[in-house]
């Protein structure tokens, strides 16, 4: 799935979080509905089949509840994306990534191969379909969840090349897996935030302390012999930088890829380095973009929810600019672009007792022209308008009613766009007033079963107020369309 993720360590952030988020897109030609709902231990399978590749894993006989973004129609699978579980361990999977024929040579994707001229079926690897579900409901911090990973790769294999990030209060992790069965992980770094985009972006890895003290680094434990057997290190000074000896550096990247990593550090970094023009350091098109990099200013949610929707405003490559030189524009792919199915913003609070301290920041469709809307995560439900999203158009779900203003402010951008402002900042600065009141009435709640009541009661809330609000603005979209058909006639009857 093409996929873009932003990753902001707990020095990085404003409120001492650490903050993981991730676009979800469907692939070119349709849109996926999905759903926001709780998984209940009772609910998860002890024997896992995958849809897709007919893999099959045994699984703990111990799951914890945990949040999950599936798809809402049946067919492909679960897909259960980004959640966070009972220990408060987030995890968002998968972004996919790219690699090169070395690699994919030295350890091919394990495909799934269908029975055919008597053969017996030949099951494939895990994916994306597959890797919350089998990996979050049973690891306690973000450390374990790239150890059971790891593991499950090692074992099973994959016929995909995906990122995957883990997150607790105190760290996060980024796994990158290496052709089939192979993979490499690092922790961001406290004061740092990470932009990825659809290929491997990895910089720099230390093998030393992957196979020593694994304070930042971890890998599969024969990384090394693959490396060397492979011929896989292209550097001449003997620092491995894994971008370049698993990574991709085509020519698609430079339009699908790397522009959205050099828009989204040009975000948050505006002044550090140069950008733009004749002298710029960093383009939209160049190989050695920092995977990490230290913010200008402590970053927030709501810069997190704006890279992830942009378009590349304030440059000639904006889609829906009316200014410069017109032939550039749409020229790279944006991120906030018409196949978003959902962003998820899980925003980890270290001042906040366990049970309150996870926040789940959900938006669906088209995230140019959607809100994200802030939910309480260790919690026994979902709020219906945002559970209850099926395969049929409806108004009476986050999900649909999400598509359609997308759609209608898309055909009628300059004279809705300012509806989509004023929605965006009343929905948001209402979702933390409302937190901010419950976490309040937390702070002062000490029964456990209370204390789940009043976070379900505070995500119902939520959810009555985005609705009203989403109903408003897709009322006034919608006139903003209508008003611009090419059957009006300005002349009213007499």
């Amino acid at each position: 799935m093409a996929c873009t993720t932003i990753l902001v360590g707990k020095k990085a952030s404003y409120d001492g979080s650490t903050m993981i988020a991730r676009n979800d897109d469907s692939g070119s030609g349709h849109f996926t509905p999905k759903k926001f709902v709780v998984n209940h231990p009772q609910e998860q399978s002890r024997h896992y089949k995958s849809v897709i590749s007919h893999v099959e894993i045994e699984l703990p006989d111990n799951p914890m509840r945990y949040t999950a973004m599936p798809n809402a129609v049946k067919g492909e699978g679960i897909w259960a994306a980004s959640g966070v579980n009972e220990a408060q361990v987030g995890m968002t999977a998968t972004e996919t990534i790219t690699s090169n024929p070395r690699v994919l040579g030295a350890d091919p994707l394990v495909v799934y191969q269908p029975a055919r001229d008597g053969k017996e079926e030949i099951p494939g690897g895990i994916g994306e379909e597959d890797i919350v579900y089998i990996v979050l409901p049973y690891i306690h911090s973000a450390r374990e969840g790239v150890q059971r990973l790891g593991s499950l790769l090692e074992k099973y294999g994959t016929y995909e090349m995906n990122g995957i990030a883990f997150q607790d209060v105190n760290e996060i992790w980024w796994l990158e897996t290496i052709g089939g069965h192979h993979w490499i992980a690092r922790r961001v770094p406290d004061d740092t935030y990470v932009v990825m985009p659809n290929q491997l972006g990895l910089d720099q890895f230390d093998l030393e302390d992957a196979f020593g003290e694994q304070k930042e680094y971890m890998c599969s434990p024969d990384m090394r012999e693959f490396i060397e057997k492979n011929h896989l290190d292209l550097s001449l000074d003997g620092k491995l930088n894994p971008r370049d000896a698993f990574g991709s550096h085509d020519d698609s990247d430079h339009v699908y890829n790397t522009p959205r990593a050099w828009y989204m550090l040009r975000c948050l970094n505006p002044r550090t380095r140069t950008w733009d023009g004749p002298d710029a350091e960093y383009t939209p098109y160049s190989d050695d973009l920092p995977w990490c990099m230290v913010p200008e200013k402590k970053v927030t949610i709501e810069d997190v929810k704006y890279v992830l929707s942009s378009h590349y405003q304030g440059t000639p490559y904006d889609p829906y600019a009316a200014y410069g030189d017109k032939s550039m524009r749409g020229a790279y792919r944006s991120i906030g672009i018409n196949r978003n199915d959902f962003v998820s913003i899980i925003q980890m609070r270290p001042d906040h007792e366990k049970d309150s301290r996870a926040i789940e920041w959900v938006a669906y469709a088209s995230n140019a022209f959607n809100v994200a809307v802030p939910f309480y995560s260790d919690v026994e439900e979902t709020p219906e308008y945002l559970s209850n999203t099926t395969g049929t158009v409806s108004t009476e779900n986050f999900y649909w009613s999400s598509r359609m203003i997308a759609a209608m402010a898309d055909a009628s951008y300059r004279s809705s766009i300012f509806h989509i402002e004023r929605y965006q900042e009343y929905v948001m600065s209402k979702g933390h007033e409302l937190i901010n009141r419950y976490d309040a009435l937390l702070e002062q709640e000490k029964d456990a079963k209370k204390r789940m009541e009043l976070k379900i009661k505070a995500n119902q809330e939520v959810a009555d107020m985005l609705k009203k609000a989403t109903l408003d603005t897709l009322d006034k979209v919608l006139f903003e369309l209508s008003s611009q058909m090419k059957n009006a006639y300005s002349r009213s009857d007499a």
